[in-house]
């Protein structure tokens, strides 16, 4: 006989959570942490969306796995939080949830759970180690004999660590090996014959991990397999009541890149291969023939957007579709047969359902007027380059705001978090970004904090509250923004002198400790070449060495100079005197030919918009307000942000643009700021 447990009704508050979790890990409650954990808790409560703007420093990860813990131990539901990067995903799981479990364990009455959960890519797939049907090498590979070496020694170095490894996870095998050895070994949700059906699968790592994540209070992902969840006909995540997406800046590039497709002659010719034996001959014939022609025509394309179905692909797209769709026939429905005829079924079928959904999903995105189409469709592919790529014909959705409000928002409670939310002083432009009413918050802001717009009211859509809690740093007194008015505009020949001999005043006057945020490689390069001739400080130039290794030297060594594109704008995190310049070359706009921002512009524009404040501007301004921040990543730390694009100070955006960054000391006098960099330099330890 069961007997019913009541329910608890003396649970903890969420603020008395938080304290005591605060204490039992040695740190200091802040008063922006406290704001945070209360409205995300609250959020949870009544299931009104929340997001949330939190500066470095704030701990916000503390502020929102409190209440996710709490909610998850009362009602025993799962709360899923989502990252962008696997720096994040470790933290939390390495280190803060570990931490925040034991502290918990008391208050909670029983010590809550957590687990990480990946893409099935990312797990070893014991079947197809034993017994599945591994890729062919491609065509270059079979006649180069050092590559093919190379593969078996890595598949032979996976064989052996399945035995030793108890999660089968990718991350956890130390070195690793390329990603064509390890799809030797992995197979995707598409290829999984499903554990009912394959031999090995009461013993499948990735069916052990899903269900670990089931049981546990807290799944830790990444916005990657939310978005595959969101998009897929099929649950990959277990059942949960409320998502927290932190790093939240990045969420629509992220899925934008889920939902993004890609036809080459290659997936055509493996297609084919992988029909083997289970069709006619004649019929896979027809796939490696259309995918021949497809070859032969976008090898005479230019690379980029196309506004228009060329000619010769309206022949070639057509054939690859309808020689997929006569294997995917040929095949025909799921057989009861054996497990490796099986195994070799489903590896084809998806390959193939892929190519001909791709095929279709091209052709339909030029039926619409540039005002209401769906997608954008390129050509990659630099066969001019030194690093030269076989052309791809990709094509990638215009928006994901619909997918977001559908899949996510209105599937359950989500709050968003991220030291970069509120761009030009507003929650607003994210909202749109994300499928949320804009002006539909009600907007809450901590004293000092930097959104200032009171949002008009608009009952329309799911209902959400933004919150800037502000950040611990006094960005006023401890940071200087350095406007370079006097500099010309940058053009497209690269660093102009007068820009490389302020760039060289300022590292001479910060004694070294300078991060410098480039547009392009190129930039970077130029600049490295340039300073190494002119200055003593060692520099670092992105490319020279792994960018973690690159990373720690210039943290050790407070006299070094590192410069980098786009993964420093985001990736970098070093307190101390070893950083006390920021240097940005120009604002980072996106390309003019990058297809998918120029596409999305472009239908703003059709549809009345203003295109370039929409698209262009609000990714210059998510990247500035990243970039800036990398400044300040602790309370004692002091320095400049020099921004060496004049068009900040003079442009009629430049005010939108000033209003996404942390509220630093602006200035545009080039005396004023070296003066402060001297002092900061002769301050710091040596």
């Amino acid at each position: 006989m069961c007997v019913a447990v009541p329910a608890r009704t003396d649970f903890p508050g969420v603020l008395e959570l938080l304290t005591h979790a605060v204490e039992s890990v040695g740190g200091a409650e802040r008063p922006g942490q406290v704001q945070m954990a209360d409205a995300v808790g609250r959020a949870i409560r009544t299931g009104e969306h929340l997001a949330v703007q939190a500066g470095t420093g704030t701990g916000k990860s503390l502020a929102y796995l409190v209440p996710a813990i709490r909610h998850a131990v009362e009602k025993e539901a799962t709360v899923v939080v989502s990252t962008a990067t696997i720096a994040l995903q470790r933290q939390l799981v390495d280190r803060d949830l570990p931490r925040l479990a034991k502290a918990l364990k008391k208050p909670l009455g029983r010590e809550p759970t957590f687990a990480i959960l990946k893409g099935r890519r990312n797990y070893m797939c014991l079947h197809r180690l034993d017994s599945g049907a591994p890729d062919e090498p491609e065509d270059a590979q079979l006649f180069d004999p050092f590559a093919v070496s190379r593969l078996g020694k890595e598949v032979t170095r996976l064989r052996e660590w399945a035995s030793d490894t108890e999660t089968g996870d990718r991350d956890e095998l130390v070195p690793g090996v390329s990603d064509q050895a390890w799809r030797q070994v992995s197979v995707t949700a598409k290829e999984c014959l499903g554990a009912s059906r394959c031999p090995i699968g009461t013993d499948c790592f990735a069916e052990r991990a899903r269900a670990e994540a089931g049981r546990a209070d807290v799944i830790v992902t990444n916005h990657a397999l939310l978005a595959i969840d969101a998009l897929q006909g099929y649950q990959v995540l277990p059942d949960h009541d409320v998502v927290i997406i932190d790093e939240a800046h990045d969420l629509v590039d992220r899925v934008t890149s889920v939902a993004t497709g890609e036809l080459t002659s290659a997936m055509c010719a493996a297609a084919a291969r992988r029909c083997g034996k289970l069709i006619d001959a004649d019929v896979a014939d027809r796939l490696l023939e259309a995918g021949d022609g497809l070859a032969l025509i976008v090898d005479d394309l230019p690379a980029g957007r196309m506004d228009e179905l060329p000619r010769p692909l309206q022949g070639a797209i057509p054939a690859v579709r309808d020689a997929a769709h006569a294997c995917i026939t040929a095949l025909g429905s799921d057989r009861k047969e054996d497990v490796e005829g099986a195994t070799a079924r489903k590896l084809a079928r998806s390959l193939l359902d892929e190519v001909h959904d791709t095929a279709v999903r091209l052709l339909e995105a030029f039926d619409e007027d540039q005002a209401h189409q769906r997608d954008v469709v390129w050509l990659s592919g630099d066969k001019y380059s030194s690093n030269p790529r076989p052309p791809a014909l990709k094509v990638a959705p215009l928006g994901v705001a619909g997918l977001l409000r559908e899949r996510v928002f209105n599937q359950h409670t989500t709050i968003l978090t991220s030291a970069t939310l509120t761009l030009g002083g507003t929650f607003d432009t994210m909202a749109r970004q994300w499928g949320l009413p804009p002006g539909a918050a009600r907007v809450e802001q901590a004293p000092g904090a930097a959104t200032e717009k009171e949002a008009p009211s608009d009952e329309s859509g799911p209902k959400w509250t933004g919150l800037d809690v502000g950040s611990p740093f006094d960005h006023r007194r401890n940071g200087i923004l350095y406007l370079a008015k006097h500099l010309p505009p940058p053009g497209r020949d690269g660093l102009t002198p007068s820009t490389m001999d302020e760039l060289a005043e300022l590292i001479e006057a910060a004694g070294g400790r300078t991060l410098g945020l480039f547009s392009s490689m190129r930039a970077a390069k130029q600049a490295t070449e340039e300073m190494r001739e002119r200055l003593d400080f060692p520099i670092l130039c992105q490319g020279d060495d792994a960018t973690s290794l690159l990373v720690q030297k210039f943290s050790e060594d407070v006299r070094t100079c590192l410069f980098g594109t786009l993964s420093l704008w985001q990736g970098v995190d070093v307190p101390g005197p070893s950083l006390q310049l920021v240097v940005v070359d120009r604002i980072p706009f996106p390309r003019p030919d990058d297809p998918v921002s120029s596409a999305r512009q472009r239908a703003v524009e059709a549809r009345g918009g203003n295109g370039f404040l929409t698209v262009a501007a609000t990714h210059a301004a998510l990247l500035l307000a990243q970039g800036t921040g990398r400044l300040h990543r602790a309370v004692s730390d002091r320095g400049v942000v020099a921004v060496l694009d004049s068009r900040l100070a003079n442009a009629r955006y430049g005010g939108f643009l000033r209003a996404s960054l942390p509220p630093f000391w602006p200035t545009m006098d080039p005396k004023v700021v070296r003066e402060a960099l001297r002092r900061l330099d002769a301050a710091a330890p040596a």
